[in-house]
């Protein structure tokens, strides 16, 4: 029978931890958003313009985030945060969100991001194995998500050091393919700078901000990883300087990459056929350098997806882990391999989850619920940067408060209320599964407090 323990150790540093952070900002999002928010706002400028603010947005975040991790150098992100600064039962709501959608919800998406890509470089796929007369095309790709989510759950049930050097490995190779995208594309592809004109004039109407709303939640989700190395605190070695540095370099980094890469999409992909497009990042090169360079760049960018899908597995499970380790969740979750010093138990309730999630929903679904789901916790845990201030207790001061909080604040919440109105049935979904958490919360300390007795 395998030795089990409970403690995590410190193994991971600065290089590593950025590369984890890198990896989970750049996924699915940015390779698959981008023809939806045309579809949403149908001009270019305005979209570039979104992008730079949730940059913005991500990097005040990353500096709340920074201080909080200083202070509080433990596996969970803002479930320790907000349990210590505001109560268990917030704290626990944002944990249950992480396990159902903050974690589970992107892997499945990127998972899906890759079978699509991959599907896209490969369209005879299905016919080579002999399954299109078993299965539907939407089926084969996900019996491909689903096997991805399966092969790197098991590899990062193993161990953190051998799935931290595939991490850098494969964030090192997704980094390359988009600087390599952009420089190349921007230097020698074919394309039109006058694709930045919009067919229209952005009008600063209810449905226009609306519209804006539900694409700014959209480019959150893209931008989503600026807090990832709180998640793993535990595990950092010297997390005091680690935690915030590699949060910082990482949301810059990111956020000129962002901006360059649409650039590129834009300059490439006339509006009109960008429009509600998902595989944005093969249809640009398509465009830009022919069908051979399409299939090439297509079946890259669907294996770059696994750097990010590869980040999610390792830092969800430490959140499930953490609240286990506080008697709010299930006992076998806070178990760690003594041998590998994984929470292996709780990858694998993570990956089911996921998997049910490839088989529930369409893309653009998954990505909207996620995204309204994502943008609620981090407001609370930002907030409570300033109360952490006012309690004296913060061990990091970093420049910009309160001034970094009060815009994430600002701009988050508008965003939450605008997307709420142009998707309400998606981000109510996103809301009861957040209350849903309220009994199973109230069960777990029931159940605590009769083993204390």
């Amino acid at each position: 029978m395998q030795q089990l323990q409970k403690k995590l150790e410190r193994r991971l540093g600065l290089f590593s931890v950025t590369n984890i952070v890198i990896a989970n900002i750049i996924g699915a999002g940015i390779f698959t958003t981008t023809g939806y928010l045309m579809g949403f706002l149908q001009n270019p400028v305005m979209m570039l313009v979104l992008w730079g603010i949730g940059g913005m947005v991500a990097f005040c975040g990353a500096v709340s985030f920074g201080e909080l991790g200083a202070a509080f150098p433990e596996a969970g992100g803002e479930y320790v945060f907000i349990s210590k600064l505001y109560s268990p039962l917030l704290g626990f709501l944002s944990g249950w969100l992480s396990l159902i959608v903050g974690f589970s919800a992107p892997i499945a998406a990127s998972a899906i991001g890759f079978s699509k890509y991959f599907v896209w470089a490969f369209p005879k796929l299905q016919n080579w194995l002999l399954l299109s007369e078993i299965l539907s095309t939407e089926n084969f790709s996900r019996c491909l998500a689903i096997l991805v989510i399966i092969s790197f759950s098991v590899i990062h049930s193993r161990d953190i050091i051998l799935g931290a050097r595939i991490q850098n490995g494969l964030t090192l190779l997704k980094i390359l393919l988009v600087v390599g995208l952009i420089i190349v594309g921007l230097s020698f592809g074919n394309g039109d700078m006058q694709n930045l004109r919009p067919a229209q004039a952005f009008q600063f109407n209810f449905a226009n901000w609306k519209a804006a709303g539900l694409s700014l939640m959209f480019i959150m989700f893209a931008y989503s990883g600026w807090n990832s190395a709180t998640y793993i605190g535990s595990e950092i070695k010297e997390p005091k300087q680690v935690i915030p540095r590699s949060l910082l370099i990482s949301t810059l980094v990111v956020t000129v990459l962002y901006l360059l890469l649409n650039l590129f999409f834009v300059y490439a992909v006339p509006g009109d056929q960008m429009r509600n497009e998902p595989e944005i990042g093969g249809l640009a090169v398509g465009l830009a350098f022919g069908p051979t360079a399409e299939t090439v760049i297509s079946l890259l960018i669907s294996f770059a997806l696994f750097s990010s899908l590869s980040a999610f597995i390792i830092l969800g499970p430490r959140v499930y882990y953490k609240m286990a380790r506080d008697g709010l969740f299930f006992d076998s979750i806070a178990k760690i391999n003594a041998k590998r010093k994984v929470p292996s138990n709780a990858i694998i309730l993570q990956a089911a989850i996921a998997i049910v999630l490839v088989l529930s929903g369409t893309f653009e679904q998954i990505l909207t619920y996620m995204g309204f789901s994502l943008g609620i916790f981090p407001i609370i845990a930002v907030a409570g940067n300033i109360k952490l201030r006012r309690m004296k207790t913060s061990v990091l001061h970093l420049s910009g408060f309160p001034f970094v909080q009060v815009f994430f604040i600002v701009v988050s919440v508008a965003m939450l209320v605008l997307a709420y109105f142009e998707r309400p049935v998606e981000s109510s979904i996103a809301v009861l599964t957040a209350l849903s958490g309220i009994p199973v919360f109230y069960w777990f300390k029931r159940k605590k407090a009769k083993r204390s007795e």
